[in-house]
């Protein structure tokens, strides 16, 4: 077992080698875009438009929520109506926040949660593996400054008259282990959702978690390999926290956000995790 400070010191060379195979200023003075996003929630047989490549033009607002910080630049997505609604704080890969991330906050918006994708490299985006890598090592190098960013977020969406108070936090790759980091060591929130992000198997630091796990991870992965999520399982297990944890035969690492990659071995997956996540954020933040 490695305990909670060891994971963060190994926390650059893990995800190195998993992304390989990926490819508050102050609140403006009305917290509310001038546009929303329409209601509409997915179907039982229907996967959001965004991670099978039919993501529509951008209907939410950049936004800092950073104080004092400028660079930082977020993408707010709101529902229409008056709320109250639960949140969501997701959170990029890699190469920092991209449009295909910003129209998942769009989608995320139309189930009916006000979605706030965050910025961890202070409005930078990589387009190289070497950009990228250079962005994780220093957001790695400046953890705690990591929490704070979503800390804050987490504060801005508390602060927000259309939000219920209740807040979840879900990444993929280097935003999964980033979303358990935070679940971990951040403010309380209600839920988190990693899509194949580096993980623990220490009972003892995971008892630190307040709320049930969502976990989606793939056979054909190896960071996190599945005898790393088997492992995480036993260990969430071991310290009486509740999850939902599935690996899926037949796909790789970053198979869920881009499903139209490969959309004849994906989409059956990607659908049933899809599923799996609605009904764990229902049951966790509404």
């Amino acid at each position: 077992m490695q305990s909670h400070s060891q994971f963060l010191k190994i926390f650059f060379a893990f995800v190195v080698f998993t992304v390989s195979a990926c490819s508050q200023p102050e609140p403006e003075s009305s917290p509310v875009p001038e546009t929303k996003v329409a209601f509409a929630p997915t179907a039982a047989d229907q996967m959001p438009p965004a991670i099978v490549g039919n993501g529509g033009e951008l209907e939410g607002m950049n936004l800092h929520y950073m104080e004092g910080d400028s660079a930082t630049t977020g993408y707010l997505a709101v529902p229409e109506g008056d709320g109250p609604f639960p949140a969501l704080v997701i959170i990029h890969e890699w190469n920092g926040l991209s449009d295909r991330v910003r129209q998942v906050a769009d989608d995320f918006a139309a189930e009916g949660y006000v979605t706030l994708a965050v910025d961890l490299f202070s409005g930078r985006l990589g387009t190289t593996q070497e950009e990228n890598i250079a962005l994780m090592t220093e957001a790695n190098n400046n953890m705690p400054g990591v929490i704070a960013n979503l800390d804050a977020a987490t504060a801005y969406l508390r602060s927000r008259s259309d939000v219920t108070g209740k807040v979840g936090a879900m990444g993929w790759c280097f935003g999964g282990g980033i979303a358990l980091s935070f679940g971990l060591d951040g403010v309380n929130h209600e839920a988190t959702a990693i899509f194949y992000g580096r993980l623990l198997d220490d009972p003892t630091a995971l008892a630190h978690m307040s709320h049930e796990v969502y976990g989606t991870f793939a056979r054909l992965d190896n960071g996190p390999a599945p005898e790393q999520v088997q492992a995480f399982e036993e260990a969430l297990r071991s310290a009486g926290i509740e999850n939902d944890l599935h690996i899926y035969d037949e796909v790789g690492h970053g198979f869920w956000l881009r499903v139209d990659e490969d959309a004849e071995t994906r989409s059956a997956p990607a659908l049933d995790a899809w599923t799996r996540l609605k009904a764990y954020l229902d049951r966790t933040l509404k």
